[in-house]
């Protein structure tokens, strides 16, 4: 990852969303982005050039950009029209994002435009995130990671988020490696990044 000074950044061509250039480098806001929060709190995972990632929540595209920057391909899974508009705005200014309006609980209706991936991003946020990345982790290859930013707050406003946290810790764990888990206080309240590495 680059960072010149304490400022987090990726290499591509600006625009996307009125974002700051710095040094001819994109400014990679940690407040609008949970990817960029989590490498700026110390966060261990690297995005690289030969990476395939399969993002879910993909929204406007945001930090899909940035994340396209750095790696091969990004399948970018988002489920409402409205964003999905922005999205192909910047599929079409970056040839490696392949844009797919789709329902991430129902990874078959996708499979057909997937491979095998590196890294899934989940950023979907239902009460049922962890159950989502489980269903996705079909196109994760061995090794590959999961990170699963959880919003706790949608899973159950009344319960402590720490507790949530905890129970999603366990759920992944019966199918992966937890690597590290990491809050992303200040820049977004109450959500947790749970890193996971997919056993050989």
């Amino acid at each position: 990852m680059i960072r010149l000074g304490n400022v987090l950044v990726s290499p591509g061509e600006g625009g996307v969303y009125g974002e700051r250039m710095l040094e001819g480098y994109r400014v990679w806001d940690p407040y609008r982005s949970k990817f960029a929060a989590y490498y700026l709190l110390g966060g261990g995972l690297d995005l690289t050039p030969g990476m395939r990632v399969l993002y879910l929540g993909a929204a406007n595209g945001t930090t899909v950009s940035h994340v396209a920057d750095y790696v091969e391909t990004v399948y970018a899974v988002e489920f409402a029209p409205r964003p999905m508009q922005d999205l192909l705005e910047v599929a079409r200014r970056r040839k490696n994002i392949v844009p797919i309006m789709a329902d991430a609980n129902r990874p078959d209706a996708y499979a057909p435009f997937m491979e095998a991936v590196d890294l899934v991003y989940q950023d979907v946020a239902q009460p049922n995130q962890v159950e989502i990345a489980e269903k996705n982790l079909v196109f994760l290859k061995p090794g590959g990671h999961l990170v699963l930013m959880l919003k706790t707050r949608s899973v159950d406003v009344r319960r402590d988020p720490a507790d949530v946290v905890a129970e999603a810790r366990a759920g992944l764990e019966q199918h992966l490696d937890v690597v590290e888990v990491r809050w992303l206080e200040p820049y977004h309240h109450d959500h947790a990044a749970i890193v996971c590495s997919r056993r050989g």
